[in-house]
């Protein structure tokens, strides 16, 4: 039996910030414009963490302490490149198996000396097994990716 490859996801946006507040927005304060309605745990989450190194940690803690993975940072390139496993399930529940994780890559690009584009691409849905494309329906919609970059792009306004 082959695997069909399940086309990725891909945003962008333009964000009035520098090239390095860009990405320390994005990974330093993740958890400053990640939407609290976006959890995986059974409460909501009081910090979303990236660990700034490759190997690093992506997870959430609620106000109990408990933490939640959500991935592994699979590459740190700081200030132009970010890629993440995504291992949540197409249940949104944590995935163990790090085989079965799609990624997130995050490309930041200087435009000017003030601007920032950010580039998401989220792939390899077929790693999920059968609900890779539940699962990139979801990533993909409104309240997906599109939306989120949104919210970090106004948090990354303010914080120059």
């Amino acid at each position: 039996m082959s695997i069909q490859t399940v086309a990725p996801v891909r945003h962008s946006v333009e964000v009035a910030a520098p090239l390095p507040v860009a990405f320390e927005v994005f990974t330093a304060r993740f958890a400053s414009w990640w939407p609290t309605s976006h959890h995986i745990a059974p409460q909501p989450y009081v910090d979303a963490v990236i660990e700034p190194r490759a190997g690093g940690r992506w997870y959430e803690r609620d106000a109990e302490g408990r933490e939640c993975d959500w991935g592994r940072v699979l590459a740190w390139e700081p200030p132009h490149r970010l890629v993440l496993s995504w291992a949540i399930s197409p249940q949104f529940e944590a995935e163990p198996d790090p085989a079965r994780a799609s990624e997130v890559e995050v490309r930041f690009t200087a435009v000017g000396d003030s601007h920032t584009r950010v580039e998401l691409e989220h792939r390899h849905f077929e790693r999920h097994g059968d609900g890779g494309e539940q699962m990139r329906a979801v990533v993909g919609s409104e309240g997906g990716w599109g939306g989120i970059l949104v919210s970090f792009a106004a948090q990354a306004r303010t914080a120059t």
